[in-house]
């Protein structure tokens, strides 16, 4: 009994790290009209506009920071259909093109590194 106590507590210390990368802001709208998530430390608000893909970088107060430095990679999956988009760092954002236009209820993972070399990934649904 002792044993699985140990067990279950140390999954519960492990798998907080994990789970401090995202954090959830419900349905809070960012300065650009999409849903923000934090990841790696900063705030990421995802736009979908036909098969562009933008995840638009935000510090806690939903101001632009600079991306400068930052890499990325988005992972559509919608169905059976799975695609990987590289993402290209611009002033405040990450930016990338899909090879059509995203379908309404696909789920998008955001995959960033900031410059500082923070990872973290955040799962977004169009």
């Amino acid at each position: 009994m002792r044993k699985l106590a140990m067990i279950a507590a140390a999954s519960v210390l492990l798998g907080s790290p994990a789970l401090a990368q995202q954090h959830d802001h419900g349905n809070v709208k960012g300065p650009n009209g999409g849903p923000v998530k934090d990841v790696a430390g900063v705030h990421a608000e995802f736009v979908a506009s036909g098969s562009t893909i933008t995840f638009h970088i935000l510090n806690e107060d939903n101001k632009p920071v600079a991306a400068k430095g930052f890499t990325g990679a988005a992972l559509i999956v919608s169905g059976s259909e799975r695609e990987t988009v590289d993402l290209i760092a611009g002033d405040n954002s990450l930016k990338g093109e899909a090879k059509k236009a995203l379908p309404s209820g696909a789920a998008v993972t955001l995959q960033v590194k900031t410059d500082a070399g923070k990872s973290g990934q955040a799962r977004f649904n169009k």
